[in-house]
C-alpha cells in the first residue's frame, strides 16, 4: 500500500517513522516534508492548503491512504474535500475541526455540556473587553479566537497587560480577529490527554506534558512547544477516569447531537487542581512536540491502528506500548518564538550515530546541495526512552552537544517537574 503523509514538521517526521515499521505499507510520501522525512520517505513539493494538487498527486499515483499532520489543512477540510473523491483519509473533518479552529465554539461547547472549564467571556469589541477587566481578578488568560500555532495565548498580570494583548489581537497579530476570549487564570499543573477515535468509539493515546514557555523554570512567551516527556506525572486510573467521564464523553455527546463523527485524533490540553480536571483547549490532531515523544513508545503496528479507526474497527485493535519513560528537548533557532534567521547550516548531524531508543526527528529543516539548512523555529528534536527521565534528558542534551549548532538553543530543564 502507499500513503501520504501532509505536513513537513517534527510531528510528520515521528508518523513517518512509525508508519515505515509497518510491513502493510510499500511507499510512503510526505508533502512537502522535510529534510528528515526525505530520508525515509519521498517528499513532494505542494503546499498544504492547495487542496486540488493533493488529490490530483493522490489520484495520479494510487495513493491508498491519506494521513493528515498539522491543524490548519484539517479546519479548513481537506477531509471533506478528499473525501468527496472516494479518498480515504485519517483525520476529524471540518465541523470536528472547531474544536481547535475556534476557541469560542468549545467553550461553548463546555456551557452547554457542562464540561469544567475556566469561567470566561466573549467580546467582539476592544471597548467591551475593556469594561470587563475592570471587574477581573488578575492573572488573567487572554486569547486570539481562531489558530495561532499555539501562541496565541496572553497570561496577563494586570490590566496594561490584557489591554495590550487584546490590542494586538483585534490588531490582526494571529489573523482576522472578530472575537476575543478572556478567561480566568486556573493554577494547576498541565497535562496533555490523548486519545484516538474511529467516530464509534474511542481509545487513550498517552499523556505527556509540554513545555510552553521559551525559557527556563517555564518563563518568557508561549511557543508551539519547547519540549516534553511522557508519560504525564499526573497519570493515575482515577484521574484517567474522570478525564474520560467529565470531559471526553460529554465532548463526543456534543458533537453526536451536531451529526458530526469524530475520526482521529483528539489532544485535550488539561489543567488539573487537586485530581480535578479541567479543559483548557482541544486540539484535532497529535501534539507537537507530544507525538514525536508519545510515538516511539508504541509497540503496536501504527498503520493498522490508523487504519481501523477509518474502517470504524478500532474495538478490533489492541494498542500495546512499551514500558520506558520518553523526553523531548526541541532545539531552536536564536530569536524564536519572535523573529529568527532560517537557512543556516547544520553541522555534524550525519557524524551522530543513535543507539537504539534513541532519535532524532526534523522540524524545520531542508536540504540544499547535500547540506542541512535551518528553516523555521524549531528545528530539531532528540528524543530518548530509557528507564528513567533524567538519564533520558542526560542523553538528549548530550546528543545536541554533538551537533554543536551556533544558531541553536534549547531548554536544560525539560522535565523539572519529575527530575529531582
Amino acid at each position: 500500500m502507499k500513503v501520504v503523509v501532509i505536513g513537513s514538521g517534527g510531528r510528520e517526521h515521528a508518523i513517518c517513522v512509525s508508519l515505515k515499521k509497518s510491513n502493510k505499507l510499500d511507499k510512503i510520501y510526505c508533502i512537502p516534508g522535510n529534510a528528515g522525512t526525505n530520508l525515509i520517505a519521498e517528499n513532494i513539493e505542494i503546499k498544504i492548503n492547495d487542496f486540488e494538487k493533493i488529490k490530483n498527486f493522490i489520484k495520479d499515483n494510487n495513493i491508498d491512504f491519506v494521513v493528515v499532520g498539522p491543524e490548519q489543512p484539517l479546519v479548513e477540510g481537506i477531509v471533506d474535500y478528499l473525501e468527496t473523491f472516494n479518498i480515504k483519509v485519517f483525520g476529524p473533518n471540518k465541523i470536528a475541526s472547531q474544536l481547535e479552529g475556534s476557541k469560542i465554539f468549545t467553550k461553548k461547547l463546555c456551557e452547554k455540556y457542562k464540561i469544567p472549564t475556566a469561567q470566561f467571556g466573549i467580546f467582539e469589541k476592544i471597548s467591551d473587553a475593556e469594561k470587563f477587566l475592570n471587574n477581573c481578578d488578575y492573572p488573567i488568560v487572554v486569547k486570539a479566537d481562531g489558530l495561532a500555532a499555539g501562541k496565541g495565548v496572553y497570561i496577563c498580570e494586570n490590566n496594561s497587560q490584557a489591554i495590550l494583548a487584546i490590542k494586538e489581537i483585534f490588531n490582526g497579530k494571529f489573523g482576522i480577529a472578530k472575537e476575543v476570549l478572556i478567561e480566568e487564570f486556573l493554577k494547576g499543573e498541565e497535562m496533555s490527554f490523548f486519545i484516538i477515535s474511529d467516530g464509534k468509539t474511542f481509545k487513550t493515546f498517552g499523556t505527556a506534558q509540554d513545555h510552553k514557555r521559551v525559557l527556563e523554570g517555564d518563563k518568557g512567551k508561549n511557543t508551539g512547544g519547547m519540549g516534553a516527556y511522557s508519560p504525564s506525572r499526573l497519570e493515575n486510573k482515577s484521574l484517567n477516569q474522570k478525564i474520560i467521564d467529565k470531559i471526553i464523553n460529554p465532548t463526543f455527546k456534543g458533537l453526536n447531537e451536531l451529526n458530526c463523527n469524530f475520526v482521529g485524533f483528539l489532544y485535550a490540553g488539561l489543567m488539573v487542581i487537586n485530581d480535578e480536571p479541567y479543559l483548557i483547549e482541544y486540539n484535532v490532531r497529535m501534539g507537537d512536540p507530544e507525538c514525536q515523544t508519545i510515538l516511539p513508545k508504541l509497540k503496536t503496528d501504527f498503520f493498522e491502528i490508523l487504519q481501523a479507526c477509518t474502517d470504524k474497527n478500532l474495538h478490533t485493535v489492541k494498542i500495546n506500548w512499551k514500558p520506558e519513560k520518553s523526553l523531548c528537548i526541541v532545539l531552536c533557532s536564536k530569536g524564536y518564538p519572535e523573529k529568527y534567521e532560517n537557512n543556516i547550516e547544520i553541522n555534524n548531524l550525519s557524524k551522530i550515530i543513535l543507539k537504539n531508543n534513541e532519535h532524532i526527528f526534523h522540524a524545520g529543516t531542508k536540504e540544499n546541495k547535500n547540506k542541512i539548512l535551518s528553516n523555521g523555529g524549531r528545528v530539531l528534536n532528540f528524543v530518548i526512552l530509557s528507564e528513567d527521565f533524567k538519564e533520558s534528558r542526560d542523553k538528549a542534551i548530550n546528543l545536541i552537544n554533538q551537533i554543536n549548532w551556533s544558531n541553536g538553543f534549547f531548554r536544560k530543564d525539560i522535565g523539572f517537574k519529575v527530575i529531582k
